[in-house]
């Protein structure tokens, strides 16, 4: 896919905005323990140099969790999925607000039998409301070299991106009285564990323990957002992180309301050659379509 000018432009809009000190509240590091602690299982962490190895076996699984809670920006991990036979198993990453109307963008990579493709799952929980699972098969093999997953998030859109390629996109449509994840502050997690009910051909496809454990290996951690304070509620965070008179944020300026022209033919891309499932097309499960679905363009067949 050959690089347009509005993504040339767009690329040098981001790396002007990032440049300048006027616009605020932004955290970005590589290191784990700066951003990140263990929150379960800590002694299947292991560490070398920058790397971070997070491991499954047949007692546990594992995750972390970001110290800090964001609203609005980017947060980007690097991740080597479970290389050979990693079926019935999930690695996840994720971010989410707490509580029972919370709000959640997920990536689920869903492991396979080997020389089968891994799978990836996004969802969106919107107050509390999922539900809305795409499953996408990679145009490359995930387990054998790092891949960055990233979620862009402003008040106009969520976005997904696996190098830098949108896979997804969610757009901001409440002026057709739909709810959009825009108040809540969100934690950054990742976790891996066994998932043989439902993760691998719908779970007629279990772990096989003897190909244990299973490892999936971390670096280049990086969230360039707007970091938000426990204590503070939530819309006076979103009024904080959002750009005034007096102070811009970087996420969001026009350039970055909608995709550019090519990232577009990428999404277009994506879901014309890569796409296996889609919440939207499933009549099955929704006799009628969702109205997100109707609005974002999804067609049923």
């Amino acid at each position: 896919m050959a690089t347009t000018s509005a993504s040339k432009i767009m690329s040098l809009s981001l790396s002007v905005f990032l440049g300048l000190s006027l616009f605020l509240g932004l955290v970005s590091s590589a290191k784990f323990d700066q951003l990140f602690q263990p929150y379960w299982a800590s002694d299947h962490f292991t560490y070398e140099g920058e790397l971070l190895h997070m491991k499954l076996d047949n007692f546990s699984g594992a995750g972390f969790s970001s110290k800090n809670k964001y609203m609005f920006g980017k947060v980007t991990v690097q991740i080597k999925l479970i290389e050979g036979d990693s079926a019935g198993t999930v690695t996840a990453f994720y971010m989410s607000s707490d509580g029972p109307l919370h709000n959640e963008f997920d990536f689920e990579f869903l492991g396979n039998t080997t020389g089968e493709p891994y799978s990836v799952q996004t969802n969106l929980y919107i107050n509390g409301v999922g539900n809305r699972e795409q499953r996408l098969d990679l145009w490359f093999d995930p387990t054998t070299d790092f891949h960055s997953y990233s979620i862009f998030w402003n008040q106009r859109q969520v976005v997904f991106l696996v190098d830098e390629t949108p896979i997804r996109v969610h757009t901001n449509m409440e002026s057709k009285g739909l709810p959009f994840p825009k108040d809540q502050a969100m934690g950054v997690y990742s976790s891996i564990w066994n998932a043989d009910d439902w993760a691998t051909q719908g779970g007629r496809v279990k772990t096989d323990w003897s190909h244990g454990p299973f490892v999936a290996s971390y670096k280049g951690f990086d969230i360039n957002a707007c970091e938000c304070p426990v204590s503070v509620a939530g819309a006076d965070n979103a009024k904080k992180c959002t750009s005034s008179a007096d102070k811009k944020y970087w996420w969001d300026e026009p350039v970055l309301s909608e995709l550019n022209v090519h990232q577009n033919h990428q999404l277009v891309w994506v879901k014309n050659h890569h796409m296996v499932y889609d919440y939207c097309t499933d009549t099955a499960r929704f006799p009628v379509t969702p109205v997100e679905c109707v609005h974002h363009g999804h067609h049923r067949h």
